[in-house]
């Protein structure tokens, strides 16, 4: 379910012809300083929200590694061990608790989602902003 979280907004994103066909737009509305500074937002957004998509994808990957396991100690422990040797993180002192990663993925996709909304609102703007 989290992999079909990250794929959505990311699609749309894409389906958007979000980063390349904006900035080439921009060219043509060098007089509506309005449309170019959506299309810089939604660039930019666009940039967000597939980051945040990957990274919940990595979150997906990280959970299904914790069920692998037999228990929640063992595979929170295998997950630290991971991310430790990945040097994204460095060892724990204590095993976090399954809620507080749980947490942090729903961190993940609310800032996904607000992303995804700036980037609808800009897109919107910028066409609604450019010279016909």
């Amino acid at each position: 379910m989290l992999v079909k979280q990250a794929a959505w907004p990311a699609a749309i994103v894409i389906a958007g012809d979000s980063v390349a066909p904006l900035v080439a737009s921009a060219r043509g509305a060098l007089h509506a300083p309005i449309a170019v500074l959506a299309l810089l937002v939604a660039a930019a957004s666009a940039i967000a929200v597939l980051g945040l998509s990957a990274l919940l994808l990595f979150d997906a990957l990280l959970f299904r590694l914790m069920t692998s396991h037999d228990d929640e100690a063992s595979g929170g422990a295998a997950v630290d061990d991971l991310l430790a040797r990945m040097r994204l993180k460095p060892a724990p002192s204590s095993l976090r608790p399954l809620d507080d990663r749980i947490a942090g993925t729903r961190r993940l996709l609310a800032r996904q989602r607000i992303a995804l909304a700036v980037f609808v609102a800009a897109f919107l703007t910028a066409g609604f902003w450019m010279p016909r």
